[in-house]
């Protein structure tokens, strides 16, 4: 798998599993009717952020993507964040653990200090088996804040590692 910038041409690949990732509602915070350009303007992050694709590198195919960003502006503007896609065909395969790791390394090469994740839902257990495993302490938990299609109300984890 080679990890490598996204380009706006790489959205037509990408779309179908956002919107099916999107549309269950399940992992993120997002209106589930959300549209395509609505979506591609939440998801290709201009500089200072950045979006990537995981590709497959014999067939070319994408894979999933991440997209990093500063957590916040201004003086809070030294703690990255980062979201991850991966199509639900390729899940178990490590594509969600090298996307992570490759906006870890980002954020460390543009000296940022830490990696804070807002929202992760709390029945996401690949999410926070991945996060913990790559050295995420859970600094929070808001109770009830996501509303999950087969769960109802659950919490959403607040995650943070320094670099």
């Amino acid at each position: 798998m080679q990890i490598r910038e996204a380009t706006s041409e790489d959205w037509p690949a990408v779309w179908p599993f956002f919107h099916e990732i999107v549309a269950a509602g399940e992992t993120y915070p997002y209106r589930l009717d959300l549209g395509c350009e609505e979506g591609r303007e939440l998801w290709l992050q201009p500089a200072p952020g950045r979006t990537v694709v995981a590709v497959d590198e014999a067939s070319g195919e994408v894979l999933g993507t991440a997209k990093m960003n500063p957590n916040r502006q201004g003086n809070g503007d030294h703690v990255a964040s980062a979201s991850y896609m991966v199509a639900p065909a390729h899940a178990g395969r490590g594509v969600g653990r090298a996307l992570c790791r490759n906006s870890l390394d980002w954020a460390l090469a543009e000296g940022y200090r830490g990696m804070q994740f807002n929202a992760v839902v709390e029945t996401n257990t690949h999410a926070v088996a991945l996060y913990e495993s790559l050295g995420f302490d859970i600094v929070g938990t808001v109770p009830e804040s996501f509303r999950h299609p087969e769960y109802g109300y659950v919490g959403l984890h607040v995650r943070y590692r320094p670099l």
